[in-house]
This record gives structure tokens, sequence and C-alpha cells, in this order.
């Protein structure tokens, strides 16, 4: 206790010295670090200050946009090649007035339509070896809107006014086609053939047949039959021959058989009648009346 309140006394007495001074800073080792990471500071923030003055002249980075892409009104206005590494989703994509719009890729170019759901409902495909185009219908029409091609699950609809085939071997159809009219171009022959199968034409209200300008030819191996079940064949032709038509000898011993000779109408008309010694066509006259 004495000796406490001797400090105590001794701190409250006034000094008979001056004022003490203290020093106060960074001195020695400690200013130099300190002077030496501010100059490392202001080097790094003019360096990234330079580069980032470089790349915006590198990339011409303007008030308009970002080199060839520029920002306008209506959207984005991309100039010269462009290379997308990441899907690309757009309302609309077009050219410029004037220029064509190219797609480039070294695989294949997809384009998908899908909906609420992103699940595709339509998708085209242009791959090195083929094009592929996946939907439920298909339709190609004219600036006019008129339908040239069309073809769904059910049918393939043909709109354009003539279907032309080029090709040297003609065209396979496996199953039956319906069509108006078959017809080859001027001065080119048609020929319509089944190698292994037989070739049926149909229509209810009859099929025509017609060459104007030169031979219609049908031929066959065993047997050509032309059959009308409720009407009448015609043949309209000056002339009409039958050149190899077989002849008969005659024999006056042997089975008995039963001969019949062709009798023609003034209209027509040929019936078969029963052969005689002469000619019996004129008793059965009724027939051509």
């Amino acid at each position: 206790m004495p000796q406490e309140q001797y400090t105590h006394h001794r701190g409250t007495m006034p000094s008979s010295e001056g004022p003490q001074v203290y020093k106060v800073g960074i001195y020695g080792w400690r200013k130099r670090c300190l002077y030496f990471f501010v100059l490392l500071l202001m080097i790094l923030i003019l360096v990234n200050l330079a580069m980032t003055i470089w790349i915006l002249k590198v990339m011409n980075f303007t008030i308009d946009g970002m080199g060839n892409l520029r920002i306008t009104e209506k959207g984005l206005k991309l100039e010269g090649d462009s290379e997308f590494l990441q899907p690309l989703y757009a309302k609309e994509i077009q050219s410029r007035p004037g220029n064509a719009l190219y797609f480039k890729s070294a695989r294949n170019v997809t384009v998908n339509i899908l909906n609420d759901q992103t699940k595709v409902l339509t998708q085209l495909i242009t791959g090195p070896k083929a094009v592929e185009a996946y939907g439920k219908k298909f339709e190609v029409k004219t600036v006019s809107g008129k339908l040239l091609f069309s073809a769904d699950d059910n049918e393939v609809v043909v709109g354009a006014e003539r279907l032309r085939v080029l090709g040297a071997e003609g065209t396979v159809f496996p199953k039956s086609i319906e069509t108006p009219n078959v017809r080859a171009d001027p001065f080119k022959e048609l020929r319509l053939e089944s190698p292994t199968r037989s070739l049926v034409m149909e229509a209810p209200k009859g099929v025509e047949i017609n060459a104007e300008a030169g031979n219609m030819e049908a031929t066959c191996r065993t047997e050509l039959r032309l059959e009308s079940k409720d009407g009448e064949i015609k043949l309209d032709a000056a002339k009409i021959k039958l050149p190899r038509l077989p002849h008969g000898s005659y024999t006056p011993s042997g089975t008995r058989q039963k001969v019949f000779e062709i009798c023609v109408c003034a209209n027509g008309r040929l019936f078969l009648s029963q052969a005689g010694t002469g000619s019996t066509c004129q008793i059965n006259t009724s027939i051509c009346l």
C-alpha cells in the first residue's frame, strides 16, 4: 500500500523536465515494403487498363455493338461469317436485302420445331448423305400458294399439271396407281410393262388407248384376250389383217369336226355361222339387224 501511494503520487507530480515528443509513422524496412506494394499495385492497374483498352480496340467495341455484331431497334445485326459453338435460339433469322443466307456445317444442319413442352414436332436434317424431314405432313407450294407436292401417312399428292420421270428405266410402282391420264412426251414412246406379273387397267366408265401419230402395239407370250361382258368390241379401221391364221386342209376320211365361217355384216358386226358346202352367212342375216 505505501508503495502504490508513492507511485500514484509520483505520477501526479509535475515534471520539471520539458514534454517528451514521440514520433508516429513507419520507418525502415516497413516503409520500403509499403512503397513497393503501392508501386506494384499502380503497375497492375496500368496493365489492366492497357489490356482493357486493347481488348476494346481489337473486338471493335462501340456504342452500337461489338465487331460485326450490331444492336439495332429490331434486334441483332451480324455481318460477315459467324461461327456458333452452342445452340442458337432466335425468333427470326434473315439476311441483308439482296444477299443470300448460307448455313454451313462440317457434319449436318438440323432444324427442330418444338412445342410448349419442348417436344420435337417437326425436324429437318441435312447431312452429307441425305436430306431427312420428319413431320406429320410435307407440302411444297408455289409463290401464289398452289399445291405442288404433298405427302402424309395416307397419300402422296402431286398438284402439278404434269409429272415427268426422266429415269432411263422409267418408274416402278409396287402397288396400284390411280391417274386420269398417262401420256408420253412428244415423239417419245410410252410403254406399260409388268415383267413378272400381270398388268391390269380398270375404269368404271371405260379405258381409252389412243396413239394419234404412231402405232399401238400389244404383245403377250401366251394369249391376248379382248372381252366385253355387257357391250361389244369395235375394231374401227380401213384394213384388219390376221396374217398368221392357220390354214386347214381337206381330209375326206376321219372324224367330222364342227367348222364355222366368219361372217361380216354391213355395219361391221362379226358372227360365226355353221360352215357347209357353200356360204351360210345369208341364212343368219337376222343377227345383223
